[in-house]
């Protein structure tokens, strides 16, 4: 989590690359739910993209303000990305037992560059995230922008300490020991909720 993290942010300073943008034409299919994670195949670390996100702070106060940010992903590989899709989402990661998700106390929302309007995504457990249109396909060093905002509501408990985040992630098949498989990037970071 915490590598992740920081290759997220020495990403900043790689050069501006050709731009592909989401919500671009129609969205795709997701790959099929059958085909396993190449890092359950004993894949190593898949080195395909580089994320960066700008604009998510350090903390942010529970309630009504939105906070925008932008999220970019970059295919840094030499292959073109077959059954390219994104998604994003708001949440925290769990590490003990009774610890809850910061997900369904949250919203977010990507701004539609085709209908200039800011779309909610809600997957159907409650929790903040999901799809997002965008291209099916993504050439080497081609990249794809999101703007993305979220807000956490003030119904949040907090007697617990969050490591929130928020992100955009990047999915495609790949082969692996001549198997499909699904492989995967984010840019993503994480922020503190706050009372006020």
């Amino acid at each position: 989590m915490k590598l992740r993290r920081a290759l997220s942010v020495s990403a900043a300073t790689a050069a501006l690359l050709p731009v592909a943008m989401a919500a671009a034409p129609a969205a795709q299919a997701a790959p099929a739910a059958d085909i396993p994670k190449c890092s359950d195949l004993g894949q190593p670390h898949n080195n395909t993209f580089v994320g960066r996100t700008f604009g998510i702070p350090k903390s942010i106060t529970l309630g009504t303000h939105w906070t925008t940010y932008t999220a970019t992903l970059t295919n840094a590989s030499a292959k073109e990305l077959k059954s390219f899709e994104l998604s994003a989402k708001l949440g925290s990661y769990i590490y003990n037992e009774g610890e809850r998700d910061l997900s369904p106390y949250g919203d977010l929302e990507y701004w539609d560059t085709s209908q200039r309007a800011w779309k909610t995504l809600r997957q159907a457990g409650g929790n903040a995230g999901g799809t997002i249109p965008g291209p099916k396909t993504l050439k080497p060093r081609e990249s794809v922008h999101v703007q993305l905002r979220f807000r956490v509501s003030t119904d949040l408990p907090l007697d617990q300490t969050y490591d929130a985040f928020t992100g955009l992630t990047g999915t495609f098949v790949d082969r692996y020991s001549d198997t499909d498989c699904t492989a995967r990037g984010d840019a993503d970071g994480g922020f503190s909720p706050r009372k006020d």
